[in-house]
């Protein structure tokens, strides 16, 4: 219980460490993306980006979990539908700001994409193991 517990506040606290890392690579390194920051006015480019940070993120956050709690299977799902809350909360307030496509695109592909990263991490210790 302690275990999964750690691996669960880990996975979150993951996710905000690597989105807010990414995040500020962006603003480096893609021209215009810390002008268009403070009023949300992104290119589709500068989107896609947003999009792909949440992607790498969500995996990251998945095989965090997974690789402090192996066996628990359900925790991947519990940290990924906490996510999906908090961050439906967080597009409501900005939901005039995005296209369509853009919300969808990043709510429902949040969940899977943290299943998906705990499963990598799985399978990738196991073929270690075998190794």
């Amino acid at each position: 219980m302690k275990r999964s517990i750690i691996a669960c506040v880990a996975g979150l606290v993951a996710w905000i460490l690597v989105v807010s890392i990414l995040n500020r690579l962006l603003r480096l390194f893609l021209t215009g993306y810390a002008a268009a920051e403070p009023a949300m006015n992104f290119t589709p480019g500068m989107m896609v980006a947003r999009l792909t940070i949440g992607a790498v993120t969500s995996l990251v956050a998945g095989a965090v979990v997974m690789r402090i709690a192996p066996t628990a299977m359900r925790l991947p799902w519990l940290v990924g539908a906490i996510l999906l809350v908090v961050l439906i909360i967080d597009h409501v307030f900005v939901w005039q700001r995005f296209p369509l496509w853009y919300h969808l695109t990043f709510l429902l592909t949040l969940l899977p994409l943290v299943v998906l990263g705990a499963l990598l991490a799985r399978s990738r210790a196991a073929a270690r193991a075998a190794a």
